[in-house]
């Protein structure tokens, strides 16, 4: 991939960002700094808030096909995939998206983190709500709203699900037509620290913990530690082997800027 900074000053191609994730985020802001325009796309008004109002960026709401997000990046130079690590379609639609439209593409990937020995890890969602379902005991399911379907279609299993999910009131909504009690929906933004996650545990009683193979970004480490120190079992979903064309945030930040932002203190 070439750096697109190289010969131009400031950056004036457009950068395209399907902005997910924590690190899509950290990649606007760090566009958004050195000045190059960018179109930072957000499925939800919540996602849109956290990257509202920074300078060189237009942010675009609201989940889009392949077509529709061909059609957005004409003019634009790369288009960043940025999105979650188990959101399959959406990495196969941005792809498709910039072939069609003669733009570059960037996986940008999260970092897998290390297998913990006390959690029990399975293939995929379904495996993961086989095991819930075979057992007892309060579920604190920090999988996100997507999968909550596959857990709450279960027999008995509604009931003993506390879903944490992101504050937007769409994903609330999604979540109560599941039939899942108003009591149980535990709605913040993470990640979230060991001891806050050990706390929301014990609250609930909570026997499980089911979460994603998402990576110490994604709060994983403290998830699975908060877990066995509250006495439930972790259960963690295997996330999906990256392409091998995908970078890391600072690979994709050098590509892009020539530069890579500095570590907060």
């Amino acid at each position: 991939m070439d750096d697109i900074s190289e010969g131009s000053a400031p950056y004036p191609e457009r950068v395209a960002v399907f902005a997910g994730t924590t690190e899509g985020r950290r990649l606007v802001e760090h566009l958004s700094a050195c000045g190059v325009g960018t179109i930072a796309f957000v499925a939800t008004s919540y996602g849109a808030s956290l990257i509202s109002g920074l300078p060189h960026v237009s942010v675009r709401e609201g989940r889009l096909d392949a077509g529709q997000m061909a059609h957005v990046l004409a003019g634009c130079s790369y288009a960043v995939d940025a999105t979650h690590p188990f959101a399959r379609q959406a990495h196969a639609s941005v792809r498709e998206a910039a072939e069609r439209a003669g733009v570059g593409y960037v996986r940008l990937a999260r970092p897998a983190a290390l297998k913990h020995k006390g959690a029990r890890y399975v293939a995929d969602v379904a495996a993961a709500a086989d095991v819930v379902a075979s057992g007892e005991g309060a579920v604190l399911l920090a999988t996100g709203s997507k999968e909550l379907a596959a857990f709450a279609g279960r027999d008995g299993l509604v009931e003993r699900l506390y879903p944490r999910v992101l504050p937007d009131e769409e994903v609330i909504a999604q979540v109560r037509a599941l039939g899942v009690p108003r009591s149980h929906i535990i709605a913040m933004q993470g990640p979230f620290s060991r001891e806050l996650n050990i706390a929301m545990l014990r609250q609930i009683g909570a026997a499980w913990l089911v979460t994603k193979e998402s990576g110490a970004v994604g709060g994983q480490d403290d998830k699975i530690e908060a877990a066995l120190e509250a006495g439930a079992v972790p259960v963690v979903i295997e996330r999906p082997l990256e392409p091998e064309d995908a970078c890391d945030f600072e690979q994709v930040c050098l590509q892009l800027t020539g530069t890579v932002p500095q570590p907060t203190q």
